[in-house]
């Protein structure tokens, strides 16, 4: 019985084994995939990194500023806005907590850290919360963010209570960052698009809100907060950071009573 060979490449395509290729053609192939994975990493490193997003907070805070120094009336950022900037002010700090990092700094570090959660916790829960509720009902993840919040509070109550020096001091940051993260990660990716969908200009509102409670709420601890942030970050972005102050003062300054808004 005679069986008949493919007599060409082509004719071995055609009986479903595929066309042959070179070892050069396999390994220009394998080339091409691997930069383009490497450019799909560096991609998302630019955007995930913590300072990548500080950086452009701060130069959207320069931005209103300019807009609010030359508007007759004052800017409110949208309250996801502001949310979002938190969360990357909270990333940034856990970023600076490293192995080596010297105790006095840590500490620092770790107090703002503590200042900055509670804060943001509770602007959430007396005006983010409350008006989120409103518009979307029942939501398993708005349901269990004030629980979350109380967890982080008791691991900031859990560090305070410890030397920076203590042998579980770091495993307990590592905790509280694990917590944020998780927090972050449901707020960013359902409560915050789904704000932004449902509320429209109330979110600017809202934000001169936010904005209002937190200088009631940073007041007691001003110094304080000014002080670690210094140590904690470059002078760059302590500057940055200035610049927000300026851009709050002028969203409050007196007199004004209407605004627009910032997305």
């Amino acid at each position: 019985m005679n069986t008949r060979q493919p007599d060409s490449p082509s004719a071995a395509g055609s009986t479903g084994l595929g066309s042959q290729r070179s070892p050069e053609e396999i390994e220009a192939e394998i080339g091409k995939t691997r930069e383009d994975l490497d450019d799909t990493l560096d991609a998302l490193k630019s955007r995930l990194s913590p300072s990548q997003r500080l950086r452009e907070a701060a130069d959207s805070a320069r931005q209103l500023g300019r807009r609010a120094a030359r508007a007759a009336k004052p800017l409110a950022p949208y309250i996801t806005t502001m949310i979002r900037v938190d969360h990357t002010h909270a990333l940034a700090l856990f970023r600076r907590v490293r192995p080596w990092t010297s105790s006095g700094r840590k500490r620092a570090i770790i107090t703002n850290l503590c200042i900055a959660l509670e804060v943001h916790a509770q602007l959430e829960e007396e005006i983010f919360y409350p008006a989120l509720r409103k518009v979307l009902g029942a939501n398993e993840i708005l349901d269990k963010s004030v629980p979350e919040h109380d967890e982080m509070r008791e691991l900031i109550r859990v560090l305070r209570s410890k030397d920076v020096e203590a042998a579980d001091y770091d495993e307990t940051v590592h905790a509280l960052m694990r917590a944020v993260l998780h927090h972050v990660a449901d707020e960013e990716s359902e409560l915050l698009p789904r704000a932004e969908m449902l509320m429209g200009d109330e979110l600017a509102e809202l934000g001169m809100q936010m904005t209002r409670r937190r200088m009631e709420l940073l007041r007691p601890n001003l110094n304080e907060v000014a002080v670690t942030f210094a140590r904690s970050f470059p002078v760059a972005t302590v500057a940055a950071a200035a610049g927000l102050l300026t851009v709050g003062w002028m969203l409050l300054r007196p007199g004004s009573r209407q605004h627009g808004r910032w997305d």
